[in-house]
């Protein structure tokens, strides 16, 4: 049978990225020794007190349809907490709830961009932005963060990509997978940039709440870009909810109604229960959060510390998130070829950086999302893997 186009659309690296993740699951299930480092799913539980709050929306009958702009409810707390951050005067009519930042970041595109456009990307980027951009039509041009200069992002180079068919700028900060922060200075030149040639601004910002020294920025700060920017945030990474799939976007009124004719398409709204657990995880003073955040941190010490040692091996400290970007082009190998190999031999699932952008190229990609005696023993086969390579 035929398929349509758009499949080509939706597929391609970014897609084949996942694959040595999907093969360390099924050795795992199969009982092999498999330290899996490859997805960005917290270890932790979420945390008790917004359990309890969905089962008792469950317990009082609320499984009924929603707003398809989500739960007046929750949009005013995420609406309340944005304005206090940012300083930008907002209310519940700009926030949308979706189903996870993915599919808030999809549906956003969508609402701003057409075939023939070009959007700019910082890279290395998430792997899924460049098939989120390509269903629409539109063209992903690639801003390079060189691993040289610690994947941090230049203004300049972002001004140098804009041409006449340039629609929208897509940020990540904190970014994944390298764990950087793009500076104030920096945002403050791009917000400039998006003004003086009239671009959107989307700005993923999932791992906002786990900066281990700094504060986080959003870009939708600055003068002039609160009507031109989309914020995308989620629960999943800040409160170990990534099972929930409760996600928003934060811009315009008449983006929201945009996104809401969204959501009667493609969800008819979210789950009413878990948006309502989302309000408690939102306002309740929960501990666990800086524990997870702290955690994090420990464990982003312990592998820099551990792998820092191997001679010849790179690890880029990173200033927020739960990965670590570590360089092993000393090893003549791909990052595809080492991860297999790292996978296969000493059982250790990460994902191979060119799925990311050539700036990542060389590179693997590990999530500190196991124990630290567990990251300590990942670090060691990693160790065992690269010095065979150097014999």
């Amino acid at each position: 049978m035929k398929y349509s186009k758009f499949t080509e659309k939706i597929g391609g690296e970014g897609a084949e990225a996942w694959n040595i993740h999907n093969r360390a699951v099924i050795k795992a299930e199969q009982g092999e020794d498999v330290i899996l480092l490859s997805m960005g799913d917290p270890d932790f539980d979420t945390p008790r007190p917004v359990i309890e709050s969905a089962v008792n929306a469950l317990r009082e009958g609320h499984t009924h349809y929603t707003e398809f702009t989500g739960e007046t409810a929750l949009r005013k707390v995420i609406a309340a907490q944005h304005s206090q951050e940012t300083g930008c005067q907002i209310d519940e009519e700009n926030v949308v709830i979706l189903s996870g930042a993915q599919c808030a970041l999809y549906c956003a595109m969508h609402c701003i961009v057409d075939a023939g456009d070009e959007v700019i990307v910082p890279e290395p980027a998430y792997v899924t932005y460049e098939a989120v951009i390509s269903a629409t039509g539109a063209k992903k041009v690639g801003v390079s963060m060189p691993a040289e200069e610690g994947f941090s992002l230049s203004a300049k180079a972002i001004r140098d990509a804009v041409t006449d068919k340039t629609r929208a700028i897509l940020l990540n900060t904190p970014h994944n997978p390298t764990g950087s922060v793009i500076s104030y200075e920096c945002l403050k030149e791009i917000a400039e940039i998006a003004i003086e040639y009239d671009l959107w601004v989307v700005s993923d910002e999932v791992y906002a709440s786990l900066m281990f020294d700094k504060r986080h920025c959003s870009i939708a700060g600055f003068d002039g870009m609160q009507e031109r920017t989309i914020v995308i945030n989620s629960v999943s990474k800040s409160h170990a909810m990534t099972g929930w799939r409760v996600g928003w976007t934060i811009g315009p009124k008449e983006l929201s109604d945009h996104l809401a004719n969204m959501s009667t398409c493609m969800l008819y709204g979210c789950p009413t229960f878990s948006q309502l657990a989302v309000v408690t995880a939102l306002t309740e003073e929960l501990d666990e959060l800086e524990t997870m955040r702290l955690e994090y941190k420990a464990r982003r010490d312990t592998v820099f510390e551990e792998l820092s040692q191997v001679e010849g091996l790179v690890c880029h400290l990173p200033e927020a998130g739960m990965f670590m970007m570590v360089d092993i082009r000393k090893t003549g190998l791909s990052a595809e070829q080492f991860a297999t190999k790292l996978l296969d031999e000493y059982g250790v699932s990460v994902l191979a950086g060119d799925a990311f952008g050539p700036s990542a190229s060389g590179h693997i990609r590990l999530g500190l999302i196991a124990h630290q005696d567990v990251m300590r023993d990942a670090c060691g086969r990693i160790k065992q893997c690269f010095e065979s390579l150097l014999q």
